[in-house]
C-alpha cells in the first residue's frame, strides 16, 4: 500500500478516534475538574489558540515549496527556503511571547466574571499555552517537510500515538486528583517530546538540511504571496469557532463558557462526518477543471456528492433533534444541570442547521480551489464572520451563550447566500437544480423518518439503555426508509456490500447444522 493510501487511512482513523474519544473524555474531564475550571480551560485554550494564526499559512507553504524543490532536484534551493522559513518562525515565536506578555497583564481586568482563584488558574494555563504555541509554530514545519517529501505514514502515526497516550495520561492524572492545570502540563510535555521525535526523523532519516545560502526579500514575498489566502481562511476559522470564547470570556461566568464550549464541540463533530467524505474529491475537482468540464458536468458531480453528504448529515441531525436533549443530559448533565444541557443541545442544533448547506456544497469550494478562485470567498467569509461576531457580542449581553451563537450563525447564513449567487454567476453552477435534486425523493423519506422517529421517542424511560435502544431502532428505520424511498440506484450501490454481508451471514446461519 502506498504512502498516500496509508496516510489517508491513518487520517480517517484519527478523525474517528478523536470524535469517539472526545465524546467519552469530555464528561470525564468535566466531572473531575468541575464546571468552572473546565470553562476556564477551554476559554483560555481558545484565546491562546487564536494566536496560532500567526503561522500565516506557512505550514501549507512548506509542503508546496519542498515538493517543488524536490521535483526540480534543487537541493540548494530547498535548504535556503527552509532556513528562510525558520528565520520567519523565529520572529513569529518572539511575537507570540510578546503578545502573551502584554495580554498576561490584562487577564485580571479582561475576565470580569472570575474570582481571584479562577483568575490565578487562568494565568497559569495561559503561560503554559503561550509556551506551547511558541514551540508549536516552528514545530509544525517538520510535519510539513514530511508531507513535502511525500512521507505521510510517519507524522500521522506519531500524531495518532500522541493522541492515544495523551488520552490515557489524562485519565490517569485526573483519577489521581489532577485539575485543569494538569491537563495543560500533559499537553506541554507531550508536545515537546513528539516535536523532538519529528525533528530527529527529519534531520536523520530524511537527511533534510537548513542552510541559508542567501537572504533576499523576494524569497519572503514569494513565500507570503502563496500563504496569504491560507492565512485569511485561518482567520475565518478563528472567528467562526473561537471568537465567541473571547466575547463571552469578557462578559460571562466560567459556567456559561463551559456551556458554550461543549455546544461548539458537538457542532464541530457534526461537520467532521461530511468533511471526511468531501475531502476525497479534491483530485476529482482538479481533474475536471483541468479537462475544462462543463458547468453542467460540475453541477452533476456536486449534486452526487451533496446528496451523499446530505443523507449522512440528516441521519445525525434528525437523531440529535429528536434524542439530543436526552443524550446531552446523560452525557454531561450531572455537572451542567437540566437548564445547561438544554442550552448545549440548542447551541449544537443551531450550528447544525446553519452548517448543513455549506457542508453539502463543499464540492463547490473544491472547484474554487481547483480554479484558484478562493480570494473572493476568503475576503467575503472574513467580513461576514466579523459581522457575525459583533452581532453575537450584542446578543450575548442579554442571552449569554445562546445569543453569541445566534449572532455568529447569522453571519454564516448571510455569507452562504452570497456564495450561492457567486457560484451561479461566476462558475455557472446550477444552484436551483442542486437544491431541487438534493430534496428530490430524499425530502419525503426524511419527513417519514421524522414522524416515525417522533413515535420512537415516546418509548418510556430515561437512561443509557433506553437511549441506545431508541438509537438502534431509529438507525434501522432511517436506513430502511432512505434505502426504499429516498435513495437513487447509484446511492443504493454504496450500501450493497453491507447488505451482501448480511445476506451471506443469514444464509450461513440457515445452513448451519444443528448440534
Amino acid at each position: 500500500m502506498s504512502q498516500l493510501k496509508k496516510g489517508a487511512l491513518l487520517n480517517y482513523a484519527t478523525i474517528f478516534l478523536t470524535n469517539a474519544v472526545g465524546l467519552f473524555i469530555t464528561p470525564f474531564i468535566l466531572n473531575h475538574v468541575g464546571n468552572s475550571e473546565y470553562g476556564i480551560y477551554i476559554t483560555i485554550g481558545a484565546l491562546v489558540g487564536t494566536i496560532s494564526v500567526l503561522d500565516l499559512g506557512l505550514n501549507n507553504t512548506i509542503v508546496r515549496f519542498v515538493a517543488k524543490y524536490r521535483a526540480e532536484n534543487d537541493r540548494k534551493g530547498e535548504e535556503n527556503f527552509l532556513a528562510t522559513t525558520m528565520l520567519i518562525y523565529a520572529v513569529l515565536s518572539a511575537m507570540v511571547f510578546m503578545f502573551g506578555f502584554i495580554f498576561y497583564g490584562y487577564i485580571d481586568t479582561y475576565f470580569t466574571k472570575m474570582n481571584a482563584e479562577e483568575i490565578q488558574i487562568a494565568k497559569t494555563i495561559f503561560i503554559l499555552l503561550i509556551f506551547n504555541i511558541a514551540i508549536g509554530l516552528p514545530g509544525g514545519s517538520f510535519t510539513g517537510i514530511c508531507y513535502g517529501y511525500e512521507v505521510f505514514v510517519f507524522p500521522k502515526t506519531v500524531n495518532l500515538i500522541r493522541y492515544v497516550l495523551r488520552t490515557l495520561t489524562v485519565i490517569g492524572v485526573l483519577t489521581l486528583g489532577g485539575k485543569a492545570i494538569a491537563l495543560v502540563v500533559i499537553d506541554t510535555v507531550y508536545n515537546a517530546i513528539f516535536l523532538c521525535i519529528e525533528i530527529y526523523y527529519v534531520f536523520y532519516k530524511l537527511k533534510v538540511k537548513f542552510k541559508l545560502h542567501e537572504f533576499k526579500l523576494k524569497y519572503i514575498k514569494q513565500i507570503f504571496s502563496y500563504s496569504l489566502w491560507i492565512f485569511v481562511f485561518a482567520l475565518v476559522a478563528m472567528f467562526q469557532w473561537k471568537a465567541g470564547h473571547w466575547v463571552l470570556g469578557r462578559i460571562a461566568t466560567p459556567e456559561v463558557l463551559t456551556i458554550y464550549g461543549i455546544g461548539i464541540t458537538l457542532g464541530t463533530y457534526y461537520g467532521a462526518f461530511s468533511t471526511a467524505i468531501s475531502s476525497l474529491f479534491l483530485p476529482k475537482a482538479t481533474q475536471m477543471t483541468v479537462n475544462n468540464a462543463t458547468a453542467s458536468d460540475l453541477t452533476d458531480v456536486m449534486i452526487k456528492i451533496g446528496r451523499i453528504s446530505f443523507i449522512v448529515l440528516m441521519y445525525i441531525f434528525i437523531g440529535f433533534l429528536l434524542y439530543g436533549k436526552e443524550f446531552v443530559f446523560l452525557w454531561v448533565g450531572s455537572e451542567i444541570g437540566r437548564d445547561g444541557t438544554n442550552e448545549i443541545w440548542l447551541i449544537a442544533l443551531i450550528i447544525m442547521i446553519a452548517y448543513t448547506v455549506p457542508l453539502i456544497q463543499s464540492f463547490a469550494n473544491l472547484i474554487l480551489e481547483a480554479k484558484n478562485k478562493l480570494a473572493f470567498k476568503a475576503k467575503l467569509y472574513l467580513f461576514f464572520m466579523i459581522v457575525g461576531t459583533i452581532f453575537g457580542g450584542i446578543l450575548a449581553k442579554k442571552f449569554n451563550a445562546l445569543g453569541m451563537i445566534c449572532g455568529s450563525v447569522f453571519g454564516w447564513i448571510l455569507v452562504q447566500n452570497v456564495m450561492n449567487y457567486y457560484y451561479y454567476k461566476n462558475i455557472d453552477l446550477n444552484i436551483l437544480r442542486f437544491f431541487k435534486e438534493i430534496f428530490n425523493k430524499t425530502g419525503i423519506a426524511i419527513g417519514i423518518v421524522l414522524v416515525i422517529g417522533f413515535l420512537i421517542d415516546l418509548i418510556p424511560g430515561f437512561d443509557w439503555i433506553n437511549f441506545i435502544a431508541k438509537g438502534i431502532v431509529y438507525s434501522i428505520v432511517y436506513i430502511i426508509v432512505l434505502y426504499l424511498l429516498g435513495m437513487r440506484d447509484s446511492e443504493k450501490e454504496l450500501l450493497s456490500p453491507f447488505f451482501l454481508i448480511l445476506k451471506n451471514k443469514h444464509k450461513y446461519f440457515l445452513k448451519k447444522p444443528k448440534i
